[in-house]
């Protein structure tokens, strides 16, 4: 810590450099922070599936729809616990830009099956009662000010009414927390009896979009998924059965690999600001060069002079660097930019975590060649610089 002083005036001699590299580190951290949410909050769900659930859907496409007869043949499986259904609903509220998911549920097995669904044991009670009745995530709610008793209209361009109409009235009944940070609190979920009974005949009657069964043994998961498949092999609806991350993943594909598209993104900034932080530090060296000699004359070691360079490097991307995280951190904690359509939307932890690595990381590399250089720099020929 002695020399921190050195340090610091050394970033202050050229002031206008100096800010200018650290706005290009800060502008890169936060683009790294709302990446980093961004992609938590299409691929977060992968990570947050339960390990002992599995999804059978219809082998040729997730829109293709399964009997509501096969959920007894599953429940007869060995090593299969509990079995339910979702099926996609596809509706807006009051104009299309204005999307959230819906899908109807057995709520009784559904709250069952997903534990990480929080919610009042009276709002449950009023669930089960109430035909029309159905429960929101806590986001959604915010997002639209809904509160218990009332009423929404949702237009389904999917699922018709026995009258022909298409506006479905559901009763907000119940609003649902997650357990877990990242669990996912926009859809809404109404019972499936009354979107059965209610939906027009020909079109879907008794059939359900998607199974979830939850297996006793984890470590039997793909031994009982290929069980399933095997019980309707042939079928006029064949199966296939995939563990619940698999299944949330084949969603996020189809917008594409964010991973390898944020990967790419932040490789091509990092590279830009590795450049430019590189090249402050070697105009400043290359500036001092009298001054490190002077520092070698009077006795600093070779060592003590490779550490000050590559101080000095590493405290102009942590700061910088902390800085763009500190932002992006704050930035992201406001919400999903999106209203809605980015539902785990926020900077993970372990990200940050990374980012921290990363300014350490940043200092080190763009330092390194420029101290080493400042390291074997000669007392003689550095002082006839002067």
């Amino acid at each position: 810590m002695k020399f921190f002083p050195l340090i610091w005036s050394n970033l202050l001699r050229k002031k206008l450099r100096t800010v200018l590299t650290l706005l290009s580190i800060f502008v890169a951290f936060v683009l790294f922070s709302y990446l980093s949410a961004i992609k938590q909050a299409l691929s977060g769900g992968i990570s947050l599936a339960g390990a002992n659930r599995l999804v059978v859907r219809h082998k040729v496409s997730i829109i293709q729809l399964l009997p509501e007869s096969y959920k007894a043949r599953m429940e007869r499986i060995s090593g299969v616990s509990l079995v339910t259904h979702q099926t996609w609903f596809g509706g807006v509220y009051q104009d299309s830009k204005q999307f959230f998911m819906q899908n109807p549920v057995v709520p009784e097995e559904f709250l069952e099956m997903h534990p990480e669904i929080v919610l009042a044991p009276e709002q449950k009670a009023a669930w089960l009662r109430t035909r029309i009745g159905a429960i929101v995530g806590r986001k959604t709610a915010d997002r639209f000010r809904w509160k218990i008793g009332d009423k929404i209209p949702i237009l389904s361009a999917i699922w018709a009414k026995n009258d022909g109409t298409r506006t479905w009235e559901f009763e907000i009944v119940g609003i649902f927390d997650g357990r877990d940070k990242g669990t996912d609190t926009t859809p809404l979920f109404f019972r499936y009896d009354y979107f059965d009974e209610a939906r027009r005949s020909g079109f879907g009657k008794g059939l359900v979009g998607w199974y979830t069964i939850r297996v006793t043994d984890p470590a039997r998961a793909a031994e009982i998924a290929k069980l399933v498949d095997a019980e309707f092999e042939n079928s006029s609806a064949e199966t296939k059965t995939e563990p619940e991350g698999a299944f949330v993943q084949a969603w996020v594909k189809q917008i594409g690999d964010i991973a390898m598209i944020t990967a790419s993104i932040l490789s091509a900034v990092f590279f830009t600001i590795l450049l430019v932080t590189g090249n402050t530090i070697s105009q400043s060296v290359r500036e001092r060069t009298g001054e490190l000699g002077v520092l070698k004359a009077i006795g600093f070691t070779n060592g003590q002079v490779l550490a000050l360079v590559l101080l000095e490097s590493c405290l102009l991307a942590v700061i910088g660097g902390a800085l763009g995280l500190g932002f992006g951190k704050a930035l992201t904690a406001l919400g999903d930019p999106t209203g809605g359509l980015l539902p785990m939307f926020f900077f993970p932890n372990h990200d940050l975590i990374v980012g921290l690595g990363g300014c350490l990381a940043l200092g080190l590399v763009t330092g390194f060649f420029p101290a080493l250089q400042a390291m074997r720099l000669r007392v003689a020929e550095a002082l006839r610089r002067i």
